[in-house]
């Protein structure tokens, strides 16, 4: 990250990381409803969270990409939802305006502790 770094940034990094590579992969998905064989994929939002906050910063964890199972399969093996990728979408964009709202946050208290240590 930079000079400037607490563990709420990095969380908070970690957690707009996740969002922009889910945000790809719906992105994605929804691009390819008309690939013949095309799987969804997904990732495990929770799950790339914790892994995220264990790894206590030391490492720049790529969040882990995986089928989504439970769809149905059209008789071309496509099994991509447009509904559910439309709410995923939905959902990921605002997780990720919450976390540049947290992040805006985070930096004005930054501001702030700087503005007042000055006086």
């Amino acid at each position: 990250m930079s000079d400037i770094s607490t563990p709420t940034l990095h969380l908070l990094e970690k957690f707009l990381d996740v969002t922009s590579e889910r945000h790809k992969l719906v992105v994605s998905n929804m691009a390819n409803i008309d690939t013949p064989g095309y799987r969804a994929k997904d990732v495990d939002f929770r799950g790339e969270l914790n892994r995220a906050m264990a790894d206590g910063g030391d490492g720049n964890l790529m969040p882990a990409v995986r089928a989504v199972p439970g769809l149905l399969e059209r008789p071309d093996g496509n099994n991509v939802n447009l509904d559910r990728e439309g709410l995923v979408l939905a959902e990921t964009q605002m997780q990720f305006g919450l976390g540049v709202q947290l992040l805006r946050h985070e930096f004005q208290n930054l501001l702030s502790a700087i503005h007042e240590g000055g006086k």
